[in-house]
């Protein structure tokens, strides 16, 4: 078989789209850390259609905890091919990729990091990858910031933390006499770009407060949302990439047509014209973001762990099955929206509908079980903040707590059957998980809320009426 790369590109069929640039002439204006799949799909795709028009924001992407993206894109030149699932599937080469770094090339990313092309710095590393506390301030006790700390006070040292790697980084364009940069965090946090700033300047005033100071007067942090359903890549696609493409392909992407990315007004110095690639621009991101969080984040959890529950596999097994298809959407309309003021242009009720029927989309095969990974991080954004303002503003929280409750259940089973889960607090969840009290205990996931008896006895009535085979709260 041949396999995707530059010299390779002629031979694809014309129904592929393929770079409309010259990727000889294409400099890296963005170094982006965690280069997944979804920033594939989603970012990188933006970039690609920026690039046919300036060629100054090509990507270098570093990968710090495995040599699978770049041990198979780099053979790659970059490339890989974008599988776009819709009602017609949809298929194009990204190009925006030059090289893919590893942990093992420290004085390459330093050299990326510090490099006067280098005007973005962004990030897609998970929401555990901030090595934040459950305030959303950076975690001193954290394995990661601790040793970069400790290494850091000492002498010369490398990095073992996102954070700490932005820390270095702009300390090197600092002595180097470079210009800031914008600070570009992708990930589903909310107010990110804030919290990410925050916990570099902590982090930065420890270790060299010159460099701390030269972060607030240069480099910017905007707040940003992004949005675009991204199933993990498998044999299936892989076979079906060789089939369309004639080439080999050894780690294609699929996402959802749609996509959205709202990018604060914030940067330091030029900014992209993303908006030809569909980007907004916007002063305030956090209703954009907090509409996105809780409807739809907040639903596919709820989908993710009713469904595991239910014997269901995929987001749409989840909406082919009449009651829980009714739970989300009851859940999304009349709890979760309640507690949002959409920005200007956004109807709520239209934009409940446009999931619902993403959610519903037969070509897209998302799994439950891969939506469910870190619920600990993820849920107190999705689900958590939603249920405290209920509480606060006297709605009912019992529909609210019914996920919450199914999480319980999904823990206890997988403990009970000595399963693993894939969470950054698997260990302590698993060991308390047959007794749900003590999860809802845990101050770092529920902060005060697992103290609130409303909340409490929500949550068990929840694990009630899903022991039952409910969907329904046992309270309206």
């Amino acid at each position: 078989m041949t396999r995707l790369s530059n010299t390779t590109l002629g031979a694809l069929p014309a129904t592929v789209a393929q770079p409309q640039y010259d990727r000889s002439a294409v400099k890296n204006g963005v170094v982006h850390f965690g280069p997944g799949a979804f920033h594939r799909a989603h970012q990188a795709a933006a970039f690609d259609t920026l690039l046919a028009h300036d060629p100054r924001w090509g990507l270098t992407g570093v990968s710090l905890n495995s040599r699978g993206v770049a041990d198979a894109l780099n053979p790659q030149n970059g490339l890989y091919t974008l599988a776009l699932l819709d009602t017609e599937i949809a298929y194009r080469v990204i190009g925006a990729i030059g090289r893919v770094l590893t942990r093992d090339e420290p004085e390459a990313i330093l050299a990326a990091l510090a490099h006067p092309d280098t005007r973005i710095i962004s990030s897609t590393v998970t929401e555990k990858g901030y090595c934040l506390s459950a305030d959303g301030t950076l975690d001193f006790a954290n394995p990661a910031i601790a040793a970069d700390l400790a290494a850091a006070l000492e002498g010369e040292w490398t990095p073992g933390s996102f954070t700490g790697w932005l820390v270095k980084g702009l300390q090197g364009r600092r002595l180097a006499g470079l210009p800031g940069v914008t600070v570009l965090c992708c990930d589903n946090l909310t107010d990110n770009g804030r919290k990410l700033e925050a916990a570099t300047l902590a982090l930065a005033e420890k270790i060299d407060p010159d460099t701390a100071r030269w972060i607030v007067d240069n480099v910017t942090f905007p707040n940003a949302m992004v949005d675009s359903i991204t199933p993990a890549t498998d044999d299936a696609l892989r076979a079906r990439i060789l089939a369309e493409t004639g080439l080999e392909d050894a780690w294609p992407i699929q996402r959802e047509a749609f996509t959205q990315w709202v990018i604060e007004d914030r940067f330091a110095g030029e900014r992209p014209a993303l908006d030809l690639a569909g980007v907004t621009f916007a002063a305030e991101v956090r209703p954009f973001e907090k509409a996105k969080l809780r409807l739809l984040n907040g639903a596919h959890s709820s989908l993710a762990y009713i469904g595991l529950g239910r014997g269901l596999e995929t987001v749409a097994d989840a909406m082919a099955d009449p009651e829980l298809a009714a739970f989300a959407e009851r859940l999304m309309r009349d709890d979760i929206a309640s507690s949002l003021t959409p920005p200007p242009g956004l109807d709520l009720d239209g934009y409940i509908s446009d999931v619902l029927a993403r959610f519903r989309n037969p070509a897209i095969r998302h799994l439950l079980a891969q939506i469910a990974w870190d619920g600990s991080q993820k849920l107190p954004y999705r689900l958590l903040d939603t249920t405290r303002e209920a509480l606060a503003a006297g709605r009912s929280i019992e529909r609210l707590a019914l996920p919450i409750a199914a999480w319980l259940r999904f823990l206890a089973i997988a403990a009970r059957d000595g399963r693993s889960i894939t969470d950054p607090l698997a260990k302590v969840l698993l060991a308390r998980a047959a007794d749900w009290r003590q999860v809802l205990a845990l101050h770092d996931v529920f902060g005060d809320l697992g103290e609130d008896a409303r909340f409490v006895q929500a949550v068990e009535a929840g694990i009630v009426a899903l022991d039952a085979g409910r969907l329904e709260p046992v309270t309206a």
